[in-house]
């Protein structure tokens, strides 16, 4: 059976990034896998008024134009619940994640359809998936309190059923690169294929 690996990258910048050289090293010592790639920095749209309204009205009730405004949701949850492994490269801008990756969080928690509410709360349905977070900052260390991106994302990833969560840092690298590098490096190396 073939493993299928969903990369998504948060980054702005599509050359130099250093969340997605990580990513891609970590694609490499995925291999062999299926692939699909979702790339950020073409914008997934903010949710607004008429998604919510869509993503509320029981599916057997919607318009063709809820059905069209919820069909990127549906793509991306199809994307999401194809996957074995995903794999989110993101840099920490300003504490947190991007808002393209916000935006895709959005787009992708959905009641009845990556997780249920019960009478003991919120239970995740993409059970027995794994994530791999590549992530980069230039002066934030993850895990540190001002790191609001790596917990926030360990929490949604759990929210929809996905425990299994490791993360590979290159962060500070603006105060020492050498020492990120090689604590990216050393993360690297502890991964499972």
């Amino acid at each position: 059976m073939t493993h299928t690996v969903l990369r998504i990258d948060a980054s702005a910048r599509r050359t130099g990034s250093e969340s997605r050289k990580l990513a891609d090293r970590i694609i490499d010592r995925l291999a062999p896998a299926t692939t699909l790639t979702r790339d950020l920095a073409t914008a997934v749209p903010a949710i607004d008024e008429a998604w919510l309204a869509a993503n509320w009205t029981p599916d057997a009730d919607r318009s063709d134009a809820q059905r069209d405004t919820l069909a990127l949701s549906d793509q991306l949850v199809s994307e999401l619940k194809a996957a074995d492994t995903i794999v989110i490269s993101t840099p920490i801008y300003n504490f947190g994640i991007p808002a393209a990756l916000k935006a895709w969080v959005d787009q992708i928690a959905r009641a009845g359809v990556t997780f249920n509410y019960t009478e003991t709360g919120p239970k995740g349905l993409l059970d027995g998936k794994r994530a791999i977070i590549a992530i980069a900052s230039g002066g934030t260390e993850v895990g540190s309190d001002i790191d609001f991106a790596s917990g926030y994302l360990r929490h949604v990833l759990g929210f929809v059923g996905i425990t299994d969560v490791q993360f590979v840092a290159a962060d500070q690298l603006m105060v020492d690169a050498d020492a990120s590098h090689a604590k990216a490096d050393a993360a690297l190396e502890k991964l499972a294929a």
